[in-house]
């Protein structure tokens, strides 16, 4: 199966795409079209953005943060607060992978983070991706994050205790996760097949009491769980 395939039998994703430029928005609209995603609708700033998310119930809404009348990001705050139920998927999109606005997208319950400049393939394989529930972060932003959020704040010693309910291999899996690996590529990284390793993030959200991966991966920077330039957890 390639990358802009779907599953046997899973309809392909509805997207809406959010960016001021209106040349953004037609070349992504033409990208998905070639890869059979439907765009059910466009908006031109944040305000437009959550009254189509509303009117339309799309799985996955490309969001542009910087644009006027109301930014992505409280346009991501204000679509996951008032739908807290809903199955949609946010990701986020930026021209620069040091764009200052990260870590509150992902805090604000963003399913990724894209760079505008991605191929076609891996633009399409994302959308893919956090719909089926998995995270989204390019390596460069995952890097940048770790290296501006790792030791801003002490290790609660509460979730010091929660971490240690975790088996050594959820720790393993919570370490690659944290690096921005999908779980393909964490399976293929510790030798498990995928289903196991959705069985043990499963369990590593459910012990730590976290909402999605996204939390998991900001809490093991928080907590210095990872850091830069070592891939090892700290005892």
């Amino acid at each position: 199966m390639s990358d802009a395939d779907s599953p046997p039998g899973e309809p392909a994703p509805r997207v809406l795409i959010a960016d001021d430029q209106n040349l953004v928005r037609t070349g992504f609209r033409m990208i998905l079209r070639d890869a059979g995603i439907p765009v059910v609708a466009e908006a031109a700033d944040g305000a437009q953005a959550v009254a189509a998310v509303l009117e339309h119930d799309p799985d996955v809404v490309l969001m542009d943060i910087r644009m006027p009348e109301m930014d992505g990001l409280e346009a991501t705050r204000r679509i996951l607060a008032d739908e807290p139920g809903t199955g949609c998927r946010i990701i986020m999109l930026t021209t620069f992978d040091l764009d200052q606005y990260v870590y509150g997208a992902l805090a604000a319950g963003a399913s990724g983070f894209l760079l505008k400049h991605v191929s076609p393939e891996y633009l399409t394989a994302a959308i893919r991706m956090v719909r089926s529930g998995d995270a989204l972060l390019a390596p460069s932003i995952t890097r940048r994050l770790v290296e501006r959020f790792a030791f801003r704040t002490s290790t609660p010693t509460l979730m010091r205790r929660e971490l240690s309910h975790l088996t050594p291999r959820e720790l393993d899996v919570l370490r690659l996760l944290a690096r921005g690996l999908s779980n393909a590529e964490i399976a293929a990284e510790l030798t498990l097949s995928d289903a196991t390793v959705k069985t043990h993030v499963a369990r590593l959200l459910a012990k730590l009491q976290l909402r999605d991966r996204i939390q998991a991966v900001i809490l093991a920077y928080e907590i210095g769980l990872v850091s830069p330039g070592h891939d090892s957890l700290p005892s």
